[in-house]
C-alpha cells in the first residue's frame, strides 16, 4: 500500500492510499471549518452548513443526491467537529468518479432553498433538544465549556438554540466564502482508488476555485471551571477533564498510553477498582483527545446519587496510586491496546480515508506507520509514572455533574483531594 499526496496550483490538497485487494473505495472533503472557527455569533452554524449541503445543489435534489449514491449500492454522510467538517462516501471501485463528483457537487454547489432551510432548522432544534435528554452526551458539553469557557473551542458543536433559530441564507452562504477555500479542503481517499485519476477529477472539479484567507482560531486556553445541574434522574453523571498535549506534541503518545492503562479496557485500573471491585458503576472509562494546541484527558461515570462521592474520591486515588506504582506490564498492555486499535482500524478504507486527511491537516504530509508505531514503543513506563503524577497533582481541571448530585464533591473539594 502506497500513499500519495498532491496538491493543485490554488492550494486543494489530495492524499490516496491504494489499498490492493479491495472492491471498494472511501472518499471525501475534509474542510477546515469547524465549531472552533466560528464567532461566537455564528456558533453551530458550521454544522447547519453541514445539513444544509444534502438538501439541494444548483443540479441535484435532495432526493437526487441520496439516490445517485444509493442506486450504485454506495452510502453518503458527513459529520461536523470542533476542527473540520467532513462530506464522504463508500462505493465500489467503478464508482468513484461518480462520488466524487456527488461530494463536490454538494460542498461548491448548495442552493440554500428557504424553504429547505427552514426545514433543516426544526430538524436541528430537534437534535439539540435530543442532546439535552441525552445525560451522558450534554455532560460533555458542559465539560467542554468549563474547559476552555467562553472560547470557541468550549461552545457546542451544535450551537445554542437561540442562534440556530436565526441562521439566515446569507450566514450560511458567507460562511462558505470565508471558509470554504481551496487551502482548506482536502480531498482523501483509500482503498481501491487510482491517484492520477483523482488527480484529473480533482483539477476538473476544485481547480477554479480561488484561495481565500479563512478565520485562524483562537489559541486555546484550558480555564477549568465546574458545571453541575441537580435532576431527577436514575444515575449521577461525573465527568473529569484534565489539561493534557495537543496532537502535534509527541507526549500526546504518553497522553494515550496513561489514559488507557488508567481507564481504557475491562483490565484498567478504574474499571477493576471502581466497576469489579466495588460496584459502584456499570460504566467508567478514560480517553484522551486532542487538538491542534491543546487536549483533554477525560474520566466517565455514571452511578448511583448514594454513590458519586465515593466514586469520585477512588477515582482522584487512583489516580494518585498510578504515579507511584503503574507497572511495566500495564504500560506494555496499554501500548499494545494503541497500536492494535490503530493497525485494526486501517483495516477499513473509510478509517485510512479519514486518518490521511487528518495527518494531512495536522503536518501537511503522512508520517509513516512505522514512525506511530515508534513513538508509541518508545514510551517508558517512567514516562507514563510522571504523566501520571502531572495528571494527578498539577494539571488544571474542570468537573461536570449532571443528575442527583447534591453529594457529590465539588470541584474545590476533588482538587484539595489530590493536593494532600
Amino acid at each position: 500500500m502506497t500513499v500519495r499526496q498532491d496538491q493543485l496550483k490554488n492550494g486543494f490538497r489530495i492524499v490516496s492510499e491504494h489499498m490492493p485487494g479491495l472492491q471498494s473505495a472511501a472518499i471525501g472533503i475534509w474542510v477546515t471549518a469547524g465549531g472552533r472557527h466560528e464567532r461566537i455569533e455564528q456558533n453551530g452554524i458550521a454544522h447547519f452548513l453541514e445539513h444544509m449541503a444534502f438538501k439541494g445543489t444548483q443540479r441535484r435534489s435532495a432526493l437526487q443526491i441520496a439516490e445517485a449514491i444509493e442506486d450504485v449500492g454506495g452510502y453518503i454522510n458527513a459529520y461536523t467537529s470542533r476542527e473540520v467538517t467532513a462530506y464522504y462516501a463508500r462505493v465500489l471501485k467503478d464508482d468513484v468518479a461518480l462520488a466524487m463528483d456527488v461530494i463536490g457537487d454538494i460542498v461548491l454547489n448548495p442552493i440554500f432553498d428557504p424553504r429547505e432551510i427552514e426545514v433543516e432548522r426544526g430538524v436541528i432544534l430537534q437534535e439539540i433538544g435530543q442532546a439535552y435528554d441525552t445525560p451522558d452526551d450534554v455532560i460533555f458539553d458542559w465539560l467542554q465549556e468549563q474547559s476552555y469557557h467562553d472560547q470557541p473551542l468550549g461552545r457546542t458543536i451544535l450551537g445554542p438554540t437561540e442562534r440556530v433559530s436565526a441562521f439566515s441564507r446569507e450566514d450560511l452562504s458567507g460562511f462558505v466564502a470565508e471558509h470554504y477555500g481551496p487551502e482548506q479542503m482536502i480531498l482523501s481517499a483509500a482503498g481501491a482508488v487510482d491517484h492520477d485519476a483523482l488527480m484529473k477529477t480533482a483539477e476538473a472539479l476544485f481547480g477554479y476555485l480561488k484561495p481565500c484567507k479563512g478565520l485562524i482560531p483562537e489559541t486555546a486556553r484550558f480555564t477549568g471551571g465546574e458545571a453541575r445541574q441537580e435532576k431527577e434522574l436514575e444515575q449521577a453523571h461525573f465527568a473529569l477533564a484534565l489539561e493534557s498535549p495537543g496532537y502535534r506534541d509527541d507526549a500526546i503518545y504518553t497522553a494515550q498510553i496513561y489514559s488507557t492503562a488508567l481507564g481504557g479496557g475491562m483490565s484498567s485500573r478504574l474499571f477493576q477498582e471502581v466497576r469489579e471491585t466495588r460496584g459502584l458503576c456499570y460504566t467508567i472509562f478514560a480517553q484522551t483527545g486532542a487538538y491542534a494546541d491543546t487536549g483533554t484527558t477525560t474520566i466517565y461515570a455514571g452511578t448511583s446519587a448514594d454513590q458519586v462521592a465515593e466514586l469520585a474520591s477512588i477515582t482522584i486515588d487512583e489516580m494518585k496510586r498510578a504515579a507511584e506504582d503503574m507497572s511495566a506490564e500495564e504500560v506494555a498492555r496499554a501500548r499494545a491496546q494503541m497500536k492494535a486499535g490503530m493497525l485494526m482500524g486501517l483495516e477499513s478504507p473509510s478509517n485510512r480515508a479519514e486518518r490521511l486527511a487528518r495527518l494531512v491537516q495536522i503536518w501537511d504530509r503522512v508520517p509513516s506507520l512505522e514512525d506511530a508505531v515508534a513513538k508509541i514503543d518508545a514510551v517508558s513506563t517512567e514516562d507514563v509514572r510522571a504523566f501520571a503524577e502531572q495528571m494527578a497533582v498539577q494539571a488544571p481541571a474542570a468537573l461536570a455533574l449532571y443528575g442527583p448530585v447534591s453529594g457529590a464533591p465539588t470541584l474545590a473539594q476533588l482538587q484539595e483531594r489530590r493536593a494532600a
